[in-house]
């Protein structure tokens, strides 16, 4: 094995060959770039069981109409920036080394941890200070979620990647999962260890990535596509930012889709991304290089990843708001413990997914892609109809063989999803490619929050104000005051289960210390919300769940037309990593490498 130092700036950004870097680096890299996904998608998930510490911890009520944004951001600001960020870090890897990259990637994600965990504000300083930090988290998250891929596809060779890719890709997507449970176990201690647990991790990754990666890659100087940039940017934050918005009440509407600012923003951004499109046919050096999706391993396989996407995000959200608002109340959890109860519970998704997840990676470097792609997705299409199935108040067991097996397709789904993509891809475009992928996947992560709460309002709205109505009335709540109550906003009553709040003390407020003592415990007991929401929850839950059954059967369907031996990237991948370099580290100009060096 070839030693190598770091003695010189030039020395540290000669492109090294696999070759030299030993056969342990491909297993370095691994290691290095599955720590970095693991925590960068911890972190886009922990917040959501830890908001009801956070709030109380800053003395802010996220429930108040005035706050409803901070709450909206603190849970999806962090997705909208590495959803919009990611493409363009990507093709800055290409550009300028995708280790580089990713190593600035480590060091602005630490920084930012360390900010949000001192936070010293208060009240909407406070909720200022932390969404402004997530941004920055996410920045860094972005760095590292666009590069890690691409830094894998160039140390292990074509028929390794899916084991490599897997193993990447069981941190992304277990991330999100394991994400939810450090935060219940560590916000009720205290809200600022949510963010401090990253911080000795991104130190030590730091470091490490610094040292130990090298870019073994092809790196395509070009110029900046900055119209491409700017139009994408402020295009797809325009929808991500409607759609935010979209779920939110609007005078006497239950949600903001009609809005003026939601219609702007949705209408805007859809016209500046085609815009983007159309830059994008004319200039020499693409943001998104179109002619990528003519591969159709590429296509397909985005296609079906945002499909699994947008089921796999809302389904976090749905399962959190069943468990809290529901189950666990009607289990004698009070509310105050339900947020870590959730993430417990929600534990086989996890175990289904780890377990899967590998060994489908190392399977598809044998035998293809294709079919564990397709089987995965319709075991996931399964799930969401026996999760239809289920009664509301379920049996436990039930619930979680219904997690495990959703677990099991989404494992099996995910890491041969990941390797046929990044396999289509030539070399020098890993980067961008790989970051066109993250993108539709986080894109799809927003979308199918304000989509799935959306459909959960609309299932809801329909039969929840009179159950509320007569539920009240029938313990001495007078009839006008009942009424105005269930008129309130169905969004308001889903935060506040989502939150692990008491629905009923926060939509009765005052109207309870007018109520004889024993009307009073029942309204906030354990079991009277939950018994009241059953029914239109359920509805909720075949409307939304109906939907996401629909987004896996279309994965499915785009899955069988990946995995063709004719759309493998048009490059020997090991061309790069056995070829001899110039003194400048690049390679020379010879008829087998003039395919890797053309320009996208």
């Amino acid at each position: 094995m070839t030693r190598t130092t770091r003695s010189s700036d030039s020395d540290r950004t000669r492109i090294r060959t696999a070759a030299e870097l030993g056969p342990r680096y491909k297993w370095v890299a691994l290691s290095n770039t599955t720590l970095g996904m693991l925590i960068a998608t911890i972190n886009s998930s922990i917040v959501l069981i830890a908001l009801p510490d956070i709030f109380k911890g800053i003395n802010l009520n996220p429930l108040e109409p005035q706050n409803t944004s901070y709450l909206l951001w603190m849970m999806m600001g962090f997705l909208v920036v590495t959803a919009v960020l990611v493409v363009s870090f990507g093709r800055l890897g290409d550009m300028f080394g995708r280790a580089r990259m990713y190593n600035m990637g480590f060091a602005v994600f630490t920084v930012s941890s360390i900010f949000l965990a001192i936070t010293w504000f208060d009240g909407e300083a406070a909720a200022i200070w932390l969404i402004a930090w997530r941004v920055v988290q996410g920045i860094g998250g972005a760095f590292l979620m666009a590069n890690s891929s691409a830094i894998l596809a160039d140390a292990f060779p074509s028929d390794q990647r899916g084991l490599a890719l897997g193993i990447n890709g069981v941190a992304a997507i277990a991330g999100s999962f394991l994400g939810l449970l450090v935060g219940g176990l560590l916000a009720p201690i205290n809200w600022h260890l949510v963010f401090l647990v990253s911080v000795p991790f991104g130190v030590i990754g730091t470091v490490w990535a610094y040292i130990k990666l090298h870019d073994t890659g092809i790196r395509q100087r070009a110029r900046m596509d900055w119209w491409g940039n700017a139009t994408f940017a402020v295009g797809l934050v325009a929808v991500l930012v409607g759609i935010t918005y979209g779920i939110q009440p609007y005078g006497s509407a239950n949600m903001g889709w009609l809005s003026p600012k939601v219609l702007n923003c949705l209408i805007g951004g859809v016209v500046l991304l085609t815009i983007f499109c159309v830059i994008e046919t004319k200039v020499d050096n693409p943001l998104f290089n179109l002619s990528l999706f003519r591969n159709r391993s590429f296509l397909f396989g985005n296609i079906a990843n945002f499909m699994a996407s947008i089921g796999r995000g809302g389904l976090q959200f749905i399962l959190i708001i069943w468990l809290q608002g529901i189950w666990l109340p009607q289990h004698g959890y009070d509310y105050t413990r339900t947020p870590l109860w959730a993430a417990i519970y929600m534990v086989p998704i996890t175990i289904g997914f780890l377990l899967s997840a590998p060994v489908s990676g190392v399977l598809s470097d044998r035998f293809g892609s294709k079919w564990f792609t397709t089987v995965g997705m319709l075991m996931t299409a399964g799930t969401f109809v026996a999760l239809i199935a289920l009664p509301v108040d379920f049996t436990y067991w039930a619930f979680a063989v219904v997690l495990f097996v959703n677990g099991v397709g989404m494992g099996l789904f995910t890491s041969p999803n990941r390797a046929v993509v990044v396999n289509s891809l030539p070399a020098s475009a890993r980067g961008s490619g790989s970051g066109m992928m993250a993108t539709f996947q986080n894109s799809a992560m927003v979308l199918s929050i304000g989509l799935f709460f959306s459909l959960m309002i609309v299932g809801l709205s329909e039969h929840l104000p009179d159950a509320m109505s007569t539920g009240l009335t029938a313990h001495e709540v007078p009839a006008a005051d009942a009424d105005q109550i269930s008129q309130l906003p169905t969004v308001a009553i889903l935060f506040a289960a989502f939150l692990g709040y008491n629905p009923i003390k926060q939509l009765v407020g005052e109207h309870l210390s007018t109520l004889p003592v024993d009307d009073q415990n029942t309204l906030v007991g354990l079991k009277f919300f939950p018994h009241l929401i059953s029914d239109p929850f359920a509805d909720g839950l075949a409307a939304t769940f109906t939907f996401a059954i629909v987004c896996c059967l279309i994965g499915a369907v785009a899955s069988l037309f990946t995995g063709r031996q004719s759309d493998a990237a048009p490059v020997d991948d090991d061309v790069t990593d056995r070829s001899p370099r110039s003194a400048a580290g690049q390679v020379p100009d010879r008829p087998e490498n003039l395919r890797v060096r053309q320009p996208l």
